[in-house]
């Protein structure tokens, strides 16, 4: 029996994560609907690159990052699209489905970007939504639970002792 991952709710990311994030794949559906598969990655690289001019989503191409090994630097890796200094963006036009190795590569690049979100877009696929994966840095998904987890916890002691937050 195949493994079955546990998704994320889109509600337990930060809204304005979430917003950009549609945004980018918005513009991606508009690029593959006007040139379809085919192409090099290039040219969707480009296109997308003008959707999100026009929409005026902040991004950088080609963003250099760091990667570190017990505190030093030891090489650079390079993010296709870095959106709205918040997520990566892995860009794709190979004929094949986005794999268990693909999801495992960004996992390590949002690691080492101290990044929550990625998405993967391959434009090779008939249908985009095909062809569309959010991987998500468990690391960061941990410290905001844990956040939370603490944050409800400090609003219930509060809470039994006679105090309020609200006024």
């Amino acid at each position: 029996m195949p493994h079955q991952r546990r998704a994320t709710p889109t509600e337990d990311l930060d809204p304005a994560l979430t917003s950009v994030s549609r945004q980018v794949i918005g513009a991606a559906i508009e690029v593959h609907k006007a040139l379809g598969p085919g192409f090099e990655r290039e040219a969707y690289e480009r296109a997308l690159c003008l959707e999100l001019d026009e929409l005026g989503v902040p991004y950088e191409l080609d963003h250099a990052v760091s990667v570190r090994y017990r505190g030093q630097e030891v090489g650079t890796h390079r993010i296709n699209l870095y959106v709205n200094d918040r997520f990566a963006v892995e860009l794709m036009a190979d004929h094949r489905e986005i794999d268990g190795f693909d999801r495992t590569k960004l996992r390590a690049q949002l690691r080492a970007a101290d990044l929550e979100l990625g998405l993967i877009i391959n434009f090779a696929e008939r249908r985009l939504k095909d062809g569309l994966v959010r991987v998500l840095n468990p690391d960061k998904l941990g410290d905001s639970r844990d956040q939370e987890h603490h944050e409800h916890q400090e609003q219930f002691a509060g809470a039994g002792a006679g105090e309020s937050d609200h006024e």
